[in-house]
């Protein structure tokens, strides 16, 4: 019976004894608790390039301006100086400095929804205030004789192109070709920026026209075809109605004026949406609606697009003229070429 005892014992020693062995080799095979956040750390900084860092405060490297051929992806630095949109280390802190201020505001936006809202009168008195802080913006513009000139072009041939108007990508490249006829530096501008700081993703389509003040100034005036459609939303209230009719079809500013414009109008969407209990959807957030028209672009001075083959153009005359439009079609004679419907 001792034997037995002996022999069990001596198994039971054994077997603990290998175990430990395995759990302590296995110790040793795992690295460091401190190595291990030494290498997690590592991990995090080694992508933390200046592009990255850029990325996570909303801002973006400088490849603002473009020229391309009609290729969202082949583009060569375009030579436009454009004083609003330059890469001077003052317009960085500027830049950083808006960001922050969009930032804050969208806080204490959240922060003011929890608040109890003012009487009726107040209220009143607010919609009256900023309705004509609105008109009094788009007033301004008419003080720019040379944006009023390229306004009255730009209505012009959205007139003799309004055919093409369920169509936006075509419409804005034969308004930029109509433009270029008359001899402006017009241009198709496309924006186009990624998710980052709470923005999200997003794409746009305009035309600019650069204006050449001096050899090293030019002033940049950013057209949009279809500009208060661009504020359109769900369930719109009476106030919010009335911005939408007092904002423009056809819009041709500078770009503090929309800023300030676009600025505006996206607060009266965030108050519409709230007073119909409903939130406010990431792409009519301010900072999304700036993107559209102040995000990286590239510029496309060419009316043909690089992957449509030039075949399926349409054949036009070299006459300016008006284009007629019936139920079945439209009779091309301007000078302006129109893109195929095969091009959308």
């Amino acid at each position: 019976m001792l034997f037995s005892w002996n022999i069990l014992s001596t198994y039971t020693y054994t077997r603990i004894k290998s175990s430990f062995r395995s759990s302590t080799f296995n110790l040793l095979q795992q690295p460091h608790p401190f190595k291990q956040m030494a290498v997690r750390s590592k991990r995090v900084t080694d992508p933390l390039t200046k592009r990255v860092k850029n990325r996570i405060v909303g801002r973006y490297t400088p490849e603002n301006a473009y020229d391309s051929s009609g290729s969202e992806h082949s583009a060569t630095v375009s030579q436009i100086a454009d004083h609003s949109d330059s890469n001077s280390s003052s317009h960085s802190l500027s830049y950083l400095l808006n960001r922050f201020n969009e930032e804050h505001e969208d806080e204490s936006d959240h922060e003011s929804d929890h608040e109890s809202d003012s009487d009726s009168d107040s209220e009143s008195d607010s919609a009256e205030a900023k309705t004509e802080e609105i008109s009094s913006k788009l007033r301004d513009l008419n003080v720019d004789t040379f944006r009023n000139a390229l306004h009255a072009n730009v209505v012009k041939a959205v007139n003799v192109f309004r055919c093409l108007k369920p169509n936006a990508q075509i419409l804005n490249r034969n308004v930029m070709l109509y433009l270029q006829k008359l001899g402006y530096n017009a241009a198709v501008c496309k924006t186009k920026w990624l998710s980052c700081g709470g923005l999200t993703a997003g794409n746009y389509e305009f035309i600019d026209v650069v204006r050449s003040e001096s050899s090293d100034c030019s002033v940049r005036y950013f057209i949009d075809v279809n500009f208060a459609g661009e504020f359109d939303i769900a369930r719109q209230t009476n106030q919010f109605r009335r911005f939408t009719e007092i904002l423009p079809t056809v819009f041709v500013g500078k770009s503090a004026d929309l800023k300030q414009i676009v600025k505006l109008m996206s607060d009266e969407i965030r108050w519409s949406l709230k007073s119909r209990g409903m939130l406010l959807p990431p792409w009519r957030k301010n900072r999304f609606m700036q993107n559209k028209w102040f995000g990286p672009y590239r510029r496309t001075v060419n009316y043909t697009p690089a992957n449509i083959s030039s075949s399926i153009l349409v054949p036009v005359s070299q006459t300016l003229s008006a284009v007629k439009c019936s139920m079945i079609g439209f009779n091309v004679v301007d000078g302006a070429p129109l893109l195929h419907a095969a091009t959308r």
